[in-house]
């Protein structure tokens, strides 16, 4: 299993890949709440991108790593999901993310004014979302672990606003 280090420089790849096709895209999930502080590990890459660009980046995706087959889930209705392996790493890719909670559907998707900050990781400018917008998601997810650990980084106001460490600038 890969660690931290080298998922955060899979990320610096996608990320420049990306950012040279004018992808609009965020980091979501428990990697964006690593990087401002409210977590201490993430397992995979969760990118969001908009339902414009899913051809580009299935193709960029794709080039990098291979693609994994679908396997649906009835708590999402995400318009498209993209599982890929890449460096023996997952990377998850949703665009027109949305969840089915008490039967009702919860429109998810990437609007570009939902990116809130850009955060330099090396050379590279990551786009992301805000963690309170996470914190919904999970909520609706029936994610409640997720849900009080980013409440509970905002009450303490732990809540990294700096995104740039040290130690991610080369």
């Amino acid at each position: 299993m890969a660690g931290i280090q080298e998922k955060i420089e899979l990320l610096k790849k996608i990320a420049h890949r990306f950012n040279e096709a004018h992808v609009v895209w965020a980091l979501g999930a428990s990697m964006l709440l690593y990087f401002k502080g409210i977590t201490s590990e993430f397992h995979d890459i969760d990118l969001m991108v908009s339902d414009t660009d899913v051809g580009c980046v299935r193709k960029i995706l794709s080039e990098m790593g291979e693609i994994q087959p679908f396997k649906p889930n009835p708590k999402y209705q995400t318009k498209a999901f993209m599982e890929f392996t890449i460096d023996s790493m997952d990377v998850d890719v949703m665009a027109g993310f949305s969840i089915v909670r008490d039967g009702k559907l919860f429109d998810c998707s990437l609007q570009e004014e939902q990116i809130v900050e850009k955060m330099l990781l090396g050379t590279e400018l990551i786009p992301l979302q805000s963690p309170l917008l996470w914190g919904e998601y999970y909520r609706l997810m029936g994610r409640n672990e997720k849900v009080e650990m980013i409440e509970n980084a905002v009450s303490k106001e732990e809540f990294s606003s700096n995104v740039i460490a040290a130690e991610y600038l080369e």
